[in-house]
């Protein structure tokens, strides 16, 4: 069973007691606070004690990361609410170590690399047609560093239509820090959501921007919904939430600042985890890790932690890579709209592909577009890499996300650290793949996770090619005027097809975090596709003409 602490009353957000946020440039004009009494914040803040003594930051005194405390201890209230510290280099303060590496930039592929593209860089024939009618037409790339990952969204043609440019043109690739040290918005008159250049689209909603970054964390209620005391809901206008944002994964997504604990803040993983009919990957593994949910609704608003019992990546790593929705779309079972006042726009599945079908068209009955050529509706993913890493043969041996992709590392003093570097281990391959194997060396490394990912990469190609196949029998099938149940079928047979081909489109290891289900999957697709083809074609076959 999960553990639930309610810690009402006098709690404060997981971040601070009362407190405010600040970007690092208001950091800099803040002036230098005095230590004050722990003790002193203890009397109001008893929760906060709770957390504060349990870990290493005990020792830590409040005004590390909490600035304007003489004036709120004067005169305590909201109106002298002490302003938290949310930038990277408050944490880099203490943690150097894990503050360098974080601010490492990876140049092992391009900026802004087209998912849309096979291995030799030629353009995939299918991506836009297997996908027509959705934003990740305009644009989906693959990933690069974390210190890029809120400028990353921001500029990508999908989010917010152009709106956001590199202040040095393209050469904000290489630029490194936080957004708007590097991006300018080039339409600052407006809030308006929409396309300003061509071929782009406007997409981004505030909950997308949830897994970018926790700028926002005192300012969001429990699952965005909008409610009085929260600035920001799942409804506001993501331009001004965007505006208001410039650090991508801050360090207390996955660390509690007060208990100096592994934690989950994402409330959509916190609410499905905590369902209580719940058919997770988490609640099927009887060696799952235990967390205590923490309420921290002190501002009126309900708030939720949760503190997990030990690390573990699957879960600290699932906030954001992750499949989840976060959009607008329909009701798969009623046909009727879903809104963002809807919290099936805030919703993680966590499960694998093989049940997402079911769990998208019965569960939660949500499909996110209708396919411009067939008329059927169709679900887009995310980026799924903990689901399906989550039973592969690498996590049932122990093997965690930070193994491969945050190292345990020596400093110049001999010592040992994480590495918060967060890269694909063909990077530090001598780190990662050759601590475990030491049997290969560095090219036999390289060959294996090339070799695994090339044959991944073949199944999705047959895929396409039998999901291109199916989508012209369709379109024939309607210009031909075929039965409409018919029609109706080989649209569900899309479905099927689609979710277990496009899940590993998101997924970003072309199926090395579990090759043994990318396999399944994708030849499954294919199955589906050849079903739904056999469907019309025998519909479409001409009736014997019966003998006089």
């Amino acid at each position: 069973m999960v553990g639930k602490v309610m810690l009402r009353g006098a709690a404060l957000c997981a971040m601070a007691v009362l407190a405010t946020t600040t970007t690092a440039a208001q950091d800099k004009k803040a002036a230098p606070e005095k230590n004050v009494t722990a003790e002193t914040c203890y009397g109001c803040h008893e929760p906060i004690r709770e957390l504060h003594l349990m870990g290493k930051h005990r020792k830590v005194n409040c005004v590390g990361c909490h600035s304007g405390l003489a004036n709120h201890l004067a005169a305590p209230g909201p109106e002298t609410r002490p302003v938290t510290q949310v930038s990277w280099e408050s944490c880099g303060a203490c943690h150097k170590d894990q503050y360098d590496s974080f601010m490492q930039q990876s140049y092992h592929r391009p900026a802004r690399d087209e998912k849309s593209q096979l291995t030799n860089r030629s353009p995939n024939p299918y991506w836009d047609k297997l996908m027509a009618g959705h934003g990740f037409t305009k644009e989906h790339n693959l990933t690069r560093s974390h210190i890029n990952m809120l400028v990353d969204q921001f500029v990508v043609d999908r989010a917010f239509g152009g709106r956001f440019q590199g202040k040095n043109g393209w050469a904000y690739i290489l630029d490194k820090g936080k957004v708007w040290d590097v991006l300018v918005d080039s339409h600052p008159e407006s809030n308006e959501q929409k396309p300003f250049l061509p071929q782009t689209a406007a997409a981004a909603n505030p909950v997308c921007l949830q897994c970018k970054t926790q700028d926002n964390i005192l300012k969001w209620a429990y699952m965005g919904d909008k409610v009085d005391g929260a600035q920001w809901s799942r409804e506001s206008n993501v331009v001004e939430v965007a505006r208001g944002v410039e650090h991508g994964l801050n360090c207390f997504t996955c660390h509690d600042p007060h208990a100096a604990k592994p934690r989950i803040v994402r409330d959509a993983l916190i609410d499905t985890l905590t369902q209580p009919d719940g058919d997770t990957l988490w609640h099927k593994d009887p060696q799952h890790t235990n967390f205590k949910v923490i309420d921290m609704g002190l501002r009126g608003f309900t708030r939720k932690i949760a503190l997990l019992d030990r690390y573990d990546s699957r879960l600290l790593c699932g906030q954001c890579h992750v499949e989840y929705n976060c959009n607008p779309g329909t009701d798969a079972k009623t046909g009727d709209k879903v809104t963002m006042t809807d919290r099936r726009t805030n919703h993680f599945p966590f499960k694998d592909v093989l049940d997402l079908y079911e769990h998208y068209t019965n569960k939660a009955s949500f499909l996110d577009f209708k396919h411009s050529l067939t008329g059927g509706m169709l679900w887009k993913a995310q980026h799924p890499e903990a689901e399906s890493y989550y039973n592969s043969k690498h996590a049932k041996v122990g093997v965690g996300c930070d193994t491969c992709h945050t190292p345990k590392l020596k400093n110049k003093a001999g010592k040992v650290y994480t590495s918060h570097f967060a890269v694909s281990p063909r990077v530090q391959i001598k780190e990662t793949c050759l601590q475990c194997h030491p049997q290969w060396t560095k090219e036999q490394a390289l060959y294996a996770i090339d070799s695994i990912k090339a044959h991944i990469r073949g199944k999705m190609r047959k895929a396409e090619y039998w999901l291109s196949a199916l989508i012209d029998k369709i379109v024939a099938a309607k210009s031909a005027g075929v039965d409409g149940e018919v029609i109706k079928k080989a649209q569900d047979q899309h479905l099927k097809a689609h979710i277990l081909w496009e899940y590993w489109t998101a997924e970003n290891s072309d199926g090395f975090h579990n090759p043994e289900l990318a396999k399944e999957s994708l030849t499954k697709s294919m199955n589906e596709s050849q079903e739904g083809i056999k469907l019309i074609t025998e519909a479409m076959a001409p009736k014997p003409v019966a003998a006089k």
